[in-house]
Formats: C-alpha cells, structure tokens, sequence
C-alpha cells in the first residue's frame, strides 16, 4: 500500500472517529441529566410526603380543635339556657309579686275607704248622742203661768245620707242606677260619693258618668262642664282620654265648633294610642273633609 493511500484511510477513520466520539458525549450528557432528574423527583417525593404528614397531622389538630370549640359551644349554648331560665323564673316571680302586691294595695285602699265611711258615720252618732235632749212635758199638767218660757226645741243633727254605706257600696249602687238609665239617680249617687269619699281612685270614673248622664240626655252645656272637671281634677286617669273626646262631641252639638276641634286635637296628640285618641283623629279627619260654610 502506498503512503497516500494510508493518509486516505487515516483521515477516513478520524472522519468516522470524530462524529462517534461527539455521540457518546451527548448520551453521557443525557444521562447525567436524567441522574440530576431523578435525584430531584425523589427529593420532590420526600417533600410532598413530608409536607403530606405535616398536613395530615395540622388536620388532626384542627379537628381536635374544632372537637373542643364544639364542647365549649354547647356548654356556652347550656349556660345561656340555665341563665335564661333563671330569669324567666325571677320575672316570673316578680311578676307575681307585683300583681300581689297591687291587689294588696287595691284593698287596702279599699279597706281605707270603708273606714273612713265608719269613721263619718261614728263621728254623726256621738254628735247625736252629744245633742241635749228637751225634758218631756206632760201634756195633762196644767198650764204654769208664772214659769219661764221654755227654749225652742234642738233639733239634733241629721246624720250624712252615706252614713252606714261602704264607698264600694255606693259607687256601684250609683253605676247600676245609670246602666238601667236612671240618669238622675246615678247623677246623685256620683255626687254623693265624690263628697263622701273626694279621693277615692274611683274618683275621676265617678265624675266622667255624670258627663256621661249629661251627655245620654242631651244636656250638652253640662255635659262639658263635667267633663272639663275630669279633664281639671284628675289629670293622668284613664278617665281623661274619653273626657277630651266626649267634650268635643257635646261642643260640636252646641256648635262650638273651634272648641271641639281644640278637644279633640288634644286628645288625639296626647294619647295617641288609646281608643279615644284614635277616634279623635277620625273626627278630625270628618271635620278637615266637609265644605267650609
């Protein structure tokens, strides 16, 4: 063979050499890449199941957590019960003692009234009692006419017509008198307590029947007048709201019509929610709509 022909081979075979060679590098490139990759899956892998343990065990605690905030809700939910009990109970029992206690006072205002009834009825006796009697004369002796005349005969006092009577007693004697429509008889039974028993908490009802038996008879001056005397000697009684009210309507019968307007104006903004002032407003309301003359 021939020396050229050896340089032809030589540099044939480092032709073929050179492309081998740079194809080994680049797998062992790879491969180490692949190694690098493999390593970082399984620090990956360790991480995720660190991580998963981690929050397997965080889900623990927060179901422990969420375990013990239930426990302490049902007992805050029980101990806000038992305290709610313990005050409906108290109240209740307030309550009763309240109303105990108002019928308590409503009979011993009654049983105050029933003795100052005894004690007027007392006071009339020893005053008849107290009153000298005139000697009896012996109408068959005759006649002395030397003797003195004899003085006028003194007559004892008359005792009170409430004498006897109950303040209970003659206030609803006085009220059935006017549901049967004997208007001046129930007129004279109110008169009579309110002189017999002034305060008494029956008072200002007494006085607002009489407006009111003025009022059935169509005696509309009277009838104001009675119930301006409610409305000015029982202020805050539940007789007051019916007095604005009734008044304005015996004022509009005499045709005062300004004064019933009046009346009923200051029923309706004072007691807005009572049954009066409610048909105050309806009346104002009828007045505000007809025509003006």
């Amino acid at each position: 063979m021939t020396r050229g022909r050896w340089l032809v081979l030589a540099v044939l075979a480092a032709g073929i050499a050179t492309p081998a060679r740079a194809q080994n590098r680049e797998h062992q490139q790879m491969a180490a890449e692949l190694r690098m990759l493999q390593e970082q899956s399984q620090q990956l892998a360790l991480t995720l199941a660190t991580l998963s343990q981690a929050l397997a065990e965080s889900m623990k605690a927060i179901a422990a957590l969420g375990g013990r905030i239930d426990e302490s809700n049902t007992a805050t939910r029980k101990l806000f019960a038992d305290q709610k009990l313990l005050i409906d109970t108290v109240a209740e029992g307030v309550r009763v003692i309240r109303e105990r206690t108002d019928d308590t006072n409503v009979r011993i205002a009654s049983l105050r009234e029933e003795l100052e009834a005894l004690r007027t009825t007392v006071q009339a006796l020893q005053q008849l009692a107290l009153t000298p009697q005139a000697p009896p004369v012996d109408p068959s002796a005759p006649a002395d006419p030397n003797a003195p005349a004899s003085p006028p005969p003194v007559q004892p006092p008359a005792l009170p017509p409430t004498a006897g009577l109950s303040p209970t007693r003659l206030y609803e004697t006085a009220r059935a008198d006017y549901f049967a429509g004997q208007w001046n008889s129930a007129m004279s039974g109110f008169e009579a307590f309110l002189r017999a028993f002034p305060r008494s908490e029956q008072a200002d009802d007494a006085q607002a029947y009489i407006g009111e038996a003025y009022y059935a008879q169509n005696q509309w001056a009277p009838a104001i007048m009675a119930y301006t005397q409610v409305i000015e000697s029982y202020p805050g009684t539940n007789s007051v709201p019916l007095a604005y009210y009734k008044r304005g309507l015996a004022q509009q019968q005499l045709g005062q019509i300004d004064a019933a307007r009046a009346s009923w104006e200051a029923a309706a903004k004072m007691f807005p929610d009572s049954d009066a002032g409610r048909l105050a407003k309806q009346s104002l309301d009828r007045l505000a709509s007809q025509p003006k003359p």
